[in-house]
């Protein structure tokens, strides 16, 4: 019998017009592998349909909550958010939102069905084509992609429930319930083997392929030569962490570093550098010199709906950054923490003098401008127009800036939307996982060596005196402790709201130190306009099973094979 594949649903249109560069959406019903091998248009519709499974977290698992809601990053405003499930003591296998299993499975069979089904194909009807010549580079290469985008499934399941079930070709449904979990090292080792294998067959720049380039497509959002050695670093990177790398192998931090190394090494070749902080996150961030991949979204607004100040008209609140993350913006002129002797903290002004990614970070009191119609500062002072009781209000002190759009409006009788991108790679977290790697490796902060030239200092020194922040760099002479502090402090700053966190503390097995509980900041105004900032530490529980997630429990009585992870 012909195997019919069922891609339902919206599938994205790699080929793009001249006047709109983002991954379009179309309607692509059930057809059998005959009429799909028709032309290239049926063909890139099953590619485009695997891309638009890649994940982004703007909070759709969690009915708005971002995973940094699960963290010391932020606080949910809404008590009955599923997301307060991670520190309650209610995640369960029965009890999981996540689409991270069904989403990746869906992805994986549908590379392994077009990997054995699609390849080697010519098109001959299509060879008189003015570009059949293009649109043949174009469809060879989906081999490359598609392997990319089985092994980034892969590691995203990897990551999240550790061994899981594993196949590379094309089974049914029975077939599949009877796989039993392997071990993630022998996914990991696959995930840098295929990315071994297509490095150097994908190309670095799609906009720039010459004589194979489609006319008005830029392809955007496809994998590329960087793509695919930063979805090998970064998986080499959590393998060597304490989390999977139990018995400390510096053979495994040396694979991370030297991983790690090659994605600069690559993005300093081909003339890819930090850009402004703010420019990471516009409605071009799509295209900026720093992102490596990102996922293509589409206009929006409903991540500006979910985080706008409560009080603001059409802001519902959301995820609140806490004073825990505020507290972690160290002082511009100094470099020092807020408590630290001599940082220049004036605990009357507590927001003045910080790391600049503090303002493109995170909504204060007093804020203007934000967003853009609303006319009056803001006010999450207890009783202010957007502080609690305020339905929704934070219970923070804090609104997210961070990645929302500030131009989307929700005055009277308006609701406009924006491009939005979720950036998956970008050059600024590769500083940073080089650092952590070439500290371990080489034992101290300020360690170099032949293969190694750049310290594990200098590297996190790039990313604070990156254009617009320009913090003091580090100096030399830390202490291992004094370094990992400043170190991991550093990707929570830089790195706040783009989905590390979450997996950073888990990684390290750090979560006692880090998850048991967050600080709120609470906000009082005086009569003469002056406020008084009084912190308040709320307790959260942690189990050291939600270092990974439990495996749902609809999949197990489908499959006896499948074991569950400890603890649940």
């Amino acid at each position: 019998m012909k195997l019919k594949i069922l891609f339902t649903g919206l599938a994205c249109i790699l080929a793009l017009s001249s006047c709109n560069d983002e991954m379009n959406y179309r309607e692509h019903t059930n057809y059998g592998d005959d009429y799909m091998k028709l032309n290239f248009n049926n063909v890139s519709g099953l590619v485009a349909d695997i891309y638009a499974k890649l994940d982004y977290d703007h909070g759709g698992d969690y009915g708005g909550a971002m995973l940094a809601s699960a963290t010391d990053e932020a606080e949910y405003a809404l008590e009955s958010n599923v997301i307060h499930d991670f520190y309650n003591g209610a995640l369960s296998p029965v009890n999981v939102t996540s689409t991270t299993w069904n989403n990746s499975y869906a992805a994986i069979q549908g590379c392994n069905h077009f990997l054995e089904n699609y390849l080697g194909l010519t098109f001959p009807e299509l060879q008189f084509n003015d570009d059949y010549l293009q649109q043949m580079f174009r469809y060879n290469n989906y081999e490359n992609e598609l392997r990319f985008l089985r092994a980034y499934f892969y590691f995203n399941l990897v990551r999240q429930y550790g061994d899981v079930p594993f196949y590379t070709t094309e089974m049914n449904v029975d077939e599949i319930n009877t796989l039993s979990r392997t071990s993630y090292k022998e996914i990991i080792d696959f995930i840098v083997q295929e990315c071994d294998a297509i490095v150097k067959n994908i190309p670095v720049d799609y906009s720039n392929l010459g004589s194979m380039a489609l006319p008005g497509s830029q392809d955007t959002g496809r994998a590329t030569r960087l793509s695919v050695l930063a979805l090998k670093a970064r998986a080499l990177l959590y393998a060597a962490s304490p989390l999977f790398n139990t018995n400390n192998e510096t053979a495994l931090w040396e694979k991370a570093a030297s991983a790690n190394k090659a994605v600069l090494d690559s993005c300093a070749k081909y003339n890819r550098k930090l850009i402004a902080y703010t420019e990471i996150w516009g409605t071009n961030n799509w295209n900026s010199n720093e992102a490596l991949f990102v996922r293509r979204i589409g206009d929006l607004n409903n991540l500006e709906s979910r985080n706008f100040p409560a009080g603001v008209e059409g802001g519902n609140s959301g995820n609140c950054p806490t004073q825990t993350l505020v507290d972690a913006y160290q002082m511009k002129a100094t470099g020092k923490f807020w408590d630290e002797s001599g940082s220049g903290y004036d605990p009357a002004n507590p927001y003045e003098g910080r790391d600049p990614r503090f303002e493109m970070t995170i909504v204060k009191n007093g804020e203007t401008g934000w967003p853009f119609y609303n006319k009056q500062a803001i006010q999450t002072y207890s009783g202010g127009a957007n502080g609690q009781p305020v339905a929704g209000a934070t219970p923070t002190g804090y609104y997210l800036k961070k990645l929302l759009d500030k131009n989307v409006d929700f005055s009277s009788g308006r609701s406009t939307k924006t491009r939005h991108s979720w950036v998956t790679y970008r050059l600024g977290e590769f500083y940073l996982n080089y650092a952590e790697a070439v500290f371990k490796v080489l034992g101290s902060a300020d360690a170099t060596s032949s293969t190694y030239p750049m310290s594990a200092r200098e590297a996190v020194n790039v990313v604070r005196g990156r254009t617009g922040v320009e913090m003091p760099s580090l100096p030399t002479g830390l202490s291992s402790d004094d370094f990992w502090k400043q170190y991991t402090n550093e990707r929570m700053v830089e790195l706040a709201f783009e989905g590390h966190r979450f997996w950073d503390v888990r990684r390290w097995k750090e979560a006692d130190k880090y998850f048991k509980s967050i600080t709120e900041m609470k906000i009082t105004k005086n009569t003469d306009d002056t406020y008084n900032y009084e912190r308040k530490v709320v307790s959260r529980m942690w189990d050291d099973k939600l270092y990974f997630f439990p495996i749902p429990q609809s999949e197990r009585m489908k499959n006896s094979n499948l074991t569950q992870n400890a603890g649940y």
